[in-house]
């Protein structure tokens, strides 16, 4: 049996690490995952020659949840991405995500056993996640905005809702430098010394006010892990109607209308590094 599918990455509104309680929304930037059953162990590939190491684990998780011996059943999965790999964009929720759900599409099937639900293979992934030592709070936000698409605002701590919904359908552009940064090795005391200004861009994102909760947070974080706010401050002065550090960096995002997006382009353009244009997306992880 082979499976296909993709999960999008997702970009920030509001970090999490500081008080526990995120926001995020899903973009057109993708992991793509082929998974096909074989006779026995577990093999994964990716483009990007990254370490596997996640990968084993969240199919390992699927394989215990379902109490499946690997020695009796295996799969070979393999993923490409459009995905930049440790920029603040998801990248490792998306993986988990797009692993996890591939996993339990195929192996349910196999054996006629119940799927598991769209918050069981979110929480499955998470636990993944953090066990890997690749997020600091879980990423609730960050993990669920990949799996629905569209925007969350949520609770990581007790991973549930606040908000879910679809998001209009902006421009996206990404400022993505020439270096990376890796969640979890960012410095939590030090942003949790923030976190009453955190909780000041939170209460736009309650409100729905996510462009105000996207430029607040980005600047906050931007400061506190030594990133260059210019950036997100000269894509609003070009035109963006929200810009701001994602995640824990390295990328900067900015929320933009078609007729400024070679005005942001072009100012971007210095830095050293790429810009990639895509778009909100709604969709979420989908089998192809």
């Amino acid at each position: 049996m082979i499976k296909k599918l993709k999960c999008p990455g997702s970009a920030t509104i509001i970090n999490a690490i500081a008080t526990g309680f995120g926001s995020a929304f899903g973009i057109g930037l993708n992991i793509e995952c082929e998974a096909k059953s074989i006779d026995a162990g577990i093999k994964c590939y990716n483009d990007v020659g990254a370490s596997t190491d996640l990968m084993d684990l969240c199919v390992r998780k699927v394989f215990k949840k379902y109490d499946v011996d690997e020695t009796d059943f295996g799969l070979e999965i393999k993923t490409r991405s459009t995905l930049p790999m440790a920029s603040g964009l998801s990248s490792s929720s998306a993986s988990s995500n797009a692993i996890v759900a591939i996993s339990s599409g195929i192996i349910s099937e196999e054996f006629n056993l119940t799927p598991l639900t769209d918050l069981e293979i979110i929480n499955l992934a998470i636990d993944a996640s953090i066990e890997a030592g690749v997020t600091i709070t879980g990423s609730f936000d960050d993990a669920t905005a990949s799996y629905f698409g569209g925007v969350v605002v949520t609770d990581n701590k007790n991973r549930e809702f606040i908000i879910k919904e679809k998001m209009e359908n902006y421009k996206i552009l990404v400022y993505m430098p020439n270096f990376c940064a890796k969640s979890g090795d960012s410095d939590v005391n030090r942003m949790k010394v923030l976190a009453p200004l955190v909780e000041t861009a939170f209460d736009f994102a309650k409100n729905k006010d996510y462009l105000k909760a996207l430029n607040l947070n980005g600047l906050i974080y931007a400061s506190t892990l030594g990133f260059d706010s210019a950036i997100a401050i000269d894509a609003i002065q070009s035109g963006a109607l929200a810009s701001g550090l994602s995640g824990t960096g390295s990328s900067f995002v900015a929320i933009c209308e078609d007729n400024s997006i070679d005005d942001i382009k072009d100012v971007w353009s210095s830095l050293e590094g790429r810009v990639i244009e895509t778009h909100v997306d709604n969709d979420g992880c989908v089998f192809l």
